[in-house]
Parts: C-alpha cells; sequence; structure tokens
C-alpha cells in the first residue's frame, strides 16, 4: 500500500479555502476564544458590556472573589440535525474566561447582570462613600 501525499503548493485549491480552519476566518457556530468587552464608568458606577451573541442567560458564570469579577462560559452543544450525507457539520462548542479586578469604589454586594440581544450586561454601581459630592457654589457675603 501506497501513502499518496497532495503536493505542497503556493497555491491552495478553491476546495482547501472553503473547508479549511486556517484562514482565521470565524465559525458563526463557534464561540469566540476571547468575547470584546466595554467597560464605562459613570458618575455612580461602572457598567461593563461583554459581546457574546447567540448564547443565552444561562450559559454564563459569574463569580467574585477577593475582588475579583470572573465571567466564563462552556458551551457544547450538538448540531440537531440528523443528516448523514453532510461534507462539513460544525458543533456549536467553546469556552471563555474574562477577570476584572474590581476598585474599591465597588459596591460588591449590589453588582448585576442582564443579558439581551447578544449582550451581557453588568452593572457595578460604586458604594455611597465613593460617589462624588456636587461641586456646591459658596457665595461671598460683605
Amino acid at each position: 500500500m501506497h501513502l499518496i501525499k497532495k503536493p505542497i503548493t503556493h497555491f491552495p485549491s478553491f476546495f482547501d479555502e472553503l473547508f479549511s480552519t486556517d484562514f482565521r476566518l470565524k465559525s458563526p457556530n463557534r464561540l469566540p476564544e476571547v468575547p470584546s468587552v466595554n467597560v464605562k464608568e459613570l458618575d455612580n458606577g461602572f457598567e461593563l458590556s461583554l459581546v457574546a451573541p447567540g448564547m443565552t442567560r444561562d450559559d454564563f458564570q459569574l463569580e467574585l472573589e477577593d475582588g475579583v469579577l470572573t465571567i466564563s462560559s462552556e458551551i457544547e452543544e450538538e448540531d440537531a440535525q440528523n443528516n448523514d450525507r453532510f461534507t462539513l457539520r460544525e458543533y456549536k462548542y467553546g469556552s471563555f474566561s474574562r477577570s476584572f479586578t474590581l476598585p474599591d469604589s465597588v459596591n460588591l454586594d449590589k453588582i448585576d447582570a442582564h443579558y439581551k440581544d447578544g449582550i451581557l450586561l453588568v452593572s457595578l454601581p460604586k458604594r455611597k462613600e465613593a460617589l462624588k459630592i456636587p461641586k456646591k457654589v459658596i457665595s461671598v457675603k460683605s
């Protein structure tokens, strides 16, 4: 028996391009390795938004330990279609974990999270002592 190897060329075939995972194209059925996050400071707290489309609120685990908030997820779901004649079949799977060291000004007891339209929104309210005191104007009397 002979093993025939495909010759290496500088120009990959259309078939290779179509089904290769080496072209860094994200499959719609796979989670990104690390979801993008925006953190915004507001007057009364911080707002953390994490982009994770195609997930549900039950897919997330949020843990708080020693002032560090960890957001993680692990999904492994087989495609429900039973088709024995598939050329390419992808599964929805993936995991990620992001950790954030919270500032001392955050009220750890009032952290809240909501998932809607592919975005996990985590509200991190500031403690009352950390809220900015509005500027007071003092009038000068004669």
